[in-house]
C-alpha cells in the first residue's frame, strides 16, 4: 500500500511550496515543526511573522503593477482590519510594510493611540473607522482627531452618525468623512440588502441635504464590501460596476470625494489546491474602475483596500496531539485531539471553513480515513471533511502522532 506522503503526492501534488518532508517529518517555512512541539508541548499556536510582511508587499506590488499598466493616475493604500488579529506582534509587523490602519469597534482606538505614544505610528497615519458605532467609539475618533490624528476617517454607517461629529469636532479646516454603501447581499443570502450602512439611493440625498453646505466636512471616501469577497463572478464584477458608477455619479456633484475604498475579501490559501489567480484579479479590478470612470467622464479614485484575513492568515498554524484512537463502527475510526475545534479553530463549526490539515511525522506510514475529535464532549467538536475532498485522511500507524492546521491566522482567537 502507498505510503501517506505517495498518497498525497498523487492526490494534489506534494512537497508544496512552504511545505517539506525532512526526515519524515514536516516542515512549514523551514520551522522544524517536531522541535516546536518537543520544546512546547501541544496544543500549539504559533505565527511565523515573516509571512505577514510578504503578504503586503505582494498585494502591494499587484496593485502598483496595475496601476502602472493601465496608466492609472492616482494611488493605492492598503489597509490592514485590526480586527483580524488584534495581537501586538502582529499587527507592530504589519505595520513595518507602510501601511495604514482599519478599524471596527471602539476597542481599536486606544491600541492606535498606544502603538504612536511607543513610536510605532505617527499622527499621520491613515484610519479608517467602519462599523456601527457606539458612542463610546464615536467619542474616541472625536477626541484623536482633536488630539491631531490628521488622517481619521470615519465613515459613515447610517445618518445619525452624522450628528454627534457635527455637535462635537471643530477643528481649522473641514474634516474628512466617509460613506459606506449598503451592498446588496449575495442570491442565496437570507437577505437583500447588507445591515451595514446607507442604502444606495440615499446617499446623494443625503450628501446634499446634510453636508454639502457645511463647512466643517467634506466627504472625501465611499466605501463598500461585497459580501462574496474578491471572485471572479458575475455577482462580483455586476456588483463592483454598480458602486463605481455610484461613485461617479457622487463624484459629479460632490468633488471632494477622491478616493473608492473597496473593502476587503482577497482569500487566502485554505487548501492545498487552492489557485486563485490574484494578478489577474487585481489587474481586472483597477482596469475596471478606470474604464467606468472613464465612460462617465471622472476622474479615476485614490484606491483602498482592507486586508484582514488575506494579511495574517498564513502565517499561523495550531498544532494537536492525538490522545487515542477510536473504531466506533464498522467504518468510523476517530482520531480524539488535545484540543477543542470550538474554542481553538471557532470557523471550523461556526462557518464549516476548511483549512490545510497534515501530519507532523509518520509520512513513510500507511493512510487511512479518519474523523478528528474535539477533546470536549460537544457534538459539533469535529473535523471530519478536507477542502479538496469529503474525507480526512491521516498517516496509520500505532505511534504517536502529531497534526497540524495552518493558515489559521485570522479571526479564531476566542
Amino acid at each position: 500500500m502507498q505510503s501517506y506522503q505517495e498518497f498525497l503526492d498523487l492526490s494534489v501534488g506534494f512537497p508544496q511550496d512552504k511545505f517539506e518532508i525532512i526526515d519524515d517529518e514536516l516542515y512549514f517555512h523551514d520551522l522544524n515543526l517536531m522541535e516546536m512541539i518537543e520544546t512546547y508541548g501541544t496544543p500549539l499556536r504559533f505565527t511565523y511573522l515573516p509571512i505577514v510582511s510578504k503578504k503586503i508587499q505582494q498585494a502591494k506590488i499587484l496593485f502598483q503593477t496595475a496601476i502602472l499598466k493601465h496608466n492609472y493616475r492616482v494611488s493605492y493604500k492598503y489597509c490592514y482590519c485590526t480586527k483580524s488579529s488584534h495581537f501586538k506582534h502582529i499587527v507592530e509587523e504589519a505595520l513595518k510594510n507602510d501601511i495604514h490602519l482599519e478599524t471596527s469597534s471602539a476597542f481599536d482606538m486606544p491600541m492606535i493611540d498606544s502603538l504612536e505614544r511607543q513610536g510605532t505610528v505617527t499622527k499621520d497615519i491613515t484610519v479608517i473607522c467602519n462599523g456601527f458605532k457606539t458612542y463610546q467609539y464615536k467619542q474616541y475618533i472625536v477626541d484623536m482627531i482633536h488630539d491631531g490624528y490628521k488622517n481619521i476617517i470615519p465613515v459613515l454607517d447610517n445618518k445619525e452618525e452624522f450628528n454627534l461629529y457635527d455637535d462635537e469636532i471643530e477643528l481649522d479646516e473641514p474634516c474628512a468623512l466617509g460613506i459606506r454603501v449598503a451592498s446588496e447581499e449575495q442570491p442565496d443570502s437570507q437577505f437583500y440588502t447588507s445591515r451595514l450602512g446607507i442604502r444606495q439611493e440615499d446617499v446623494v440625498e443625503f450628501y446634499n441635504n446634510k453636508i454639502a453646505d457645511n463647512p466643517n466636512f467634506k466627504v472625501k471616501l465611499l466605501h463598500f464590501f461585497i459580501n462574496s469577497g474578491i471572485s471572479d463572478t458575475p455577482y462580483y464584477w455586476n456588483e463592483l460596476e454598480k458602486y463605481v458608477t455610484l461613485y461617479c455619479k457622487f463624484k459629479k456633484v460632490n468633488p471632494d470625494l477622491d478616493t473608492l475604498d473597496i473593502g476587503g475579501g482577497m482569500p487566502f490559501k485554505d487548501s492545498l489546491v487552492h489557485d486563485f489567480d490574484y494578478e489577474y484579479m487585481v489587474n481586472e479590478i483597477v482596469n475596471r474602475i478606470k474604464q467606468i470612470c472613464a465612460h462617465h467622464e471622472v476622474m479615476e479614485p485614490d484606491i483602498i483596500t482592507e486586508f484582514g484575513k488575506y494579511t495574517v492568515a498564513e502565517a499561523s498554524g495550531i498544532l494537536y496531539k492525538v490522545l487515542g484512537r477510536k473504531q466506533q463502527n464498522d467504518r468510523e475510526r476517530w482520531f480524539m485531539i488535545d484540543g477543542s475545534f470550538i474554542t481553538n479553530l471557532p470557523d471550523v463549526w461556526a462557518l464549516n471553513q476548511k483549512y490545510i490539515l497534515l501530519p507532523i511525522n509518520n509520512w513513510d506510514s500507511e493512510y487511512e480515513r479518519v474523523n478528528l475529535g474535539g477533546i470536549t464532549c460537544d457534538g459539533q467538536d469535529y473535523y471530519n471533511q478536507e477542502a479538496h475532498m469529503n474525507s480526512v485522511f491521516m498517516p496509520k500507524t500505532r505511534k504517536v502522532q502529531y497534526l497540524g492546521f495552518f493558515h489559521t491566522g485570522a479571526y479564531q482567537d476566542v
